[in-house]
Formats: C-alpha cells, structure tokens, sequence
C-alpha cells in the first residue's frame, strides 16, 4: 500500500498505463473505430488504444463489482430467508468541465451494455437537472451556473433514491446544449436499468451533517483527474472546436462567438474558464477527488496514464 503525506498509510492502490493494462485479462474489444467515432467528445482525441489500455480493465473491474453485488445480495436473502429483489448498479462519474468524462461514461456504457447476459444499461447526465436559465437568471445564478447551486439537487437526489429502490419507470428532465438550456416538457424516461451511469460536474458532493448525499447511493464513482492547466488548454480548444460547429447555428446560446474575431473569441474562454470553469473545479469539484472508488489520472495529451484504485 502506498502512504501520502506524513507516512499516513493511501487508501488507494496506484497503477501506471502498463499495469493497469495488463489487469484486462483477455477481456474482448467489443467495439469499431466507427462506433468510437460516434461517442468520442468533441476535440477529444480519443482512441482504440486508449479503450485497450485503460478502459477494458475498467470494464472488466466493473463488472467484477456488479457480479459481486449480486452476491452480497444473495447472502443477505440467505439471511432474511426471503428473496431481495435486485436493484440496479450505480456508477457515478465525476470530473472537470472539458476533462472528458461524457466521452467516458459513454463508452463505458456501451462496453458494459456487450458484457455477459447484456445487461441494460443506462445513463444520464445531470445537465438534465440544472435550473431552467431563467430561474438561473432570476436567482443571480447564471454566472454560476455547473455551481451546486444550478442544480435542483432534491429532484437529482430523488431520482437516484427512485432508480435504487427499483421502480419500474421514472424520467429526467433533458437538456439541450445547443440552446444551453432545459427543454420544456422533454423527458428521458428511464425503465429500471440493470446499470446507470450518472455523470456530472458535482455528483461525488458531501452532504449536509445528517443529510444524504447523491453519492451515498452509487455502488462505484470514477473521478476524471488532470492538471488544470491541462483542463484549461483543453476547455480553450474545445471551445474554438464548437465555435467552428455548434456555434455557427444561429438557434445557439453561444451563436455571437462565432462572429467575433479570433482573438476575441480566445479572450473570452480564457474569462469563461478563469471567473467560472477554474473556480468551480477548485472550489467544488476537485475537493471531491477522494471520495471516489477509482480515479483516472490524465496526462496533457489527454491519455490516462495513471489509475488509482480505492481498496480500502
């Protein structure tokens, strides 16, 4: 076990690129370059090197969890002499904005989706659960918005405690980014999953003394990790990325950066990321870090090259 500051023992297990790679174990790529294609984030250079490396072994640990889930199951059935209906696995995924985990959370729910008994697996972002712009506006928030503060925290947390308890159907407000905001009266229904993934900003939060929190009812949490100077170059190229794409559709939210000059446009990402993106990461996101059962340790050319395994 490695130690941290002041010989305090890690609770984590560390793993370069190499040996994480080698914990696969013969687990199938089940996946084309066309299909990574369709799920790779934009100015994200993800690629199949990067699913055999890292993303397989990930695969593989999860469902490892999900199998062992059931047995914890069965043994407390054992205990209660009486069947306990199963409930869906929940992962969460948490990590900066532009740090890549949509992309992420996306092809593990593909990966997982081609496991064995293919199983059903859902996910959602909590972009669905941010406050329409205009009560965002009416409250001062939208500069803040991504902040925990955005988000009608009560309606996430009762969809999860909804989707644990195994209801049959519940649904989730959508988002659209485009419009960079909630489209009224869309839902994305959800029919009781075997897995969910639940990605977002700010879902490995504490809760309040006595309160429960989102990240009380996951079964396993992944935190996308990078240096924020990385992010921050990241954040500035995906942001000229969509000027070029998104941003030229006049319905867009964003629609009068794709007018500006070069220059700018750049002035204006690097305020976006320094009076909003980076005091969010440091302020919210990234004290929630330790929470999670694995993190995924990017290097500047956006490649994991270290995973760090929770095992205790």
């Amino acid at each position: 076990m490695t130690s941290i500051g002041g010989g305090v023992p890690s609770p984590y297990v560390e793993f370069d690129r190499e040996s994480w790679r080698a914990l696969r174990a013969g687990t199938p790529l089940s996946l084309s370059p066309g299909e990574l294609e369709e799920i790779r984030g934009l100015a994200d250079p993800f690629d199949i090197d990067e699913v055999e490396d890292v993303h397989l072994s990930l695969a593989r640990l999860l469902r490892l969890f999900v199998a062992g889930d059931g047995r914890l199951r069965d043994t407390v059935s054992a205990f209660l002499g009486e069947a306990v209906a199963p409930t869906p696995f929940i992962i969460g995924v948490a990590g900066s904005v532009a740090v890549g985990k949509s992309t992420i959370s996306r092809l593990l729910r593909l990966l997982l989706a081609r496991g064995e008994g293919e199983p059903v697996v859902e996910l959602v972002s909590t972009d669905g659960f941010l406050h329409p712009n205009a009560v965002l506006a009416e409250r001062g928030l939208m500069q803040r918005k991504g902040f925990p503060e955005s988000y009608d925290r009560r309606a996430l947390l009762k969809f999860v405690s909804e989707i644990k308890a195994g209801v049959p159907e519940t649904s989730v407000p959508m988002y659209e980014p485009l419009r960079y905001d909630i489209v009224s009266g869309a839902r994305q229904v959800i029919r009781r999953p075997d897995i969910l993934i639940v990605e977002g900003l700010n879902v490995l939060q504490s809760a309040k003394p006595g309160g429960l929190a989102l990240s009380d009812l996951f079964d396993f949490s992944i935190y996308v990790d990078a240096r924020v100077d990385d992010i921050r170059q990241w954040y500035i190229d995906r942001f000229f990325a969509l000027r070029r794409t998104i941003f030229t559709d006049e319905r867009s939210y964003f629609h009068p950066y794709a007018q500006v000059d070069d220059d700018e446009a750049a002035a204006q990402a690097e305020r976006f990321w320094r009076d909003i993106n980076e005091v969010n990461l440091v302020a919210n996101i990234l004290p929630t870090r330790a929470r999670a059962t694995l993190v995924l340790k990017k290097d500047r050319d956006h490649r994991v090259q270290r995973v760090r395994l929770r095992r205790i």
